[in-house]
């Protein structure tokens, strides 16, 4: 094999105890990669686990636009296509309703794939891309089922009322009435979340892993 075909890293993106993200480059180009090498032990399973539905919420949406392509999965190693755009923290769509409704429009395809992403609150997980328009990552959450099923009608909600909490960030006087409705609906989901699931999450990640993500929002100030 010759040097040209074996990857080399251009940079790191992003280290925790679920693995090390790292923008990649080979002969075809720039990618970016998931490696599980240096988990720890005792928490290989969980990025196991987390790494394959990444990989199956990305084969369910392969030739939809703005979201990574999948490329390769052997259970170790997860890489996905690159996508030239920076976090919607890092560039906001301050006044920009044109990319909240294309983001609305591409939410509404992926849905339709029968996959909905179950992480939109987070702002690292929207993309401004290089053209200005709205790009869905890290799909490590993601559940599919049949779209017009009864749970995956009420997780689309879900993520739609996630794209809108967004938009009343940076284009609120944009919120229709409708929109504004679905904001102060909230769902059983969303009940459960903060009254169980929540707490055990900020115990794991903060007490035990020693980690913030500031829910995605970027570094504190």
């Amino acid at each position: 094999m010759s040097s040209d075909a074996i990857p080399s890293e251009v940079s790191a993106l992003k280290a925790d105890s679920f693995g090390r993200i790292a923008l990649m480059r080979d002969a075809h180009g720039l990618f970016v990669r998931r490696d599980l090498a240096h988990v720890p032990l005792w928490l290989r399973l969980p990025a196991w686990w987390l790494a394959r539905r990444e990989a199956r919420g990305l084969q369910a949406v392969v030739g939809l636009e703005a979201v990574p392509q999948l490329l390769r999965w052997d259970g170790r190693r997860l890489d996905r296509s690159y996508m030239d755009g920076a976090a919607m923290y890092q560039r906001p769509p301050r006044g920009d309703l044109a990319y909240f409704r294309q983001a609305r429009r591409r939410l509404q395809s992926l849905h339709r794939r029968g996959v909905a992403h179950n992480d939109l609150a987070k702002e690292a997980n929207w993309l401004v891309l290089a053209d200005g328009s709205p790009g869905i990552i890290d799909f490590q959450l993601a559940v599919r089922g049949n779209p017009r099923s009864r749970w995956m009608r009420l997780l689309a909600r879900e993520d739609l009322r996630h794209l809108l909490k967004h938009k009343r960030t940076y284009c609120p006087d944009a919120l229709t009435p409708v929109e504004r409705r679905v904001l102060k609906r909230h769902s059983w989901v969303r009940e459960a979340w903060f009254a169980t699931g929540k707490p055990v999450y900020r115990f794991v990640t903060r007490r035990l892993l020693k980690w913030e993500d500031n829910e995605g929002q970027g570094p504190k100030p």
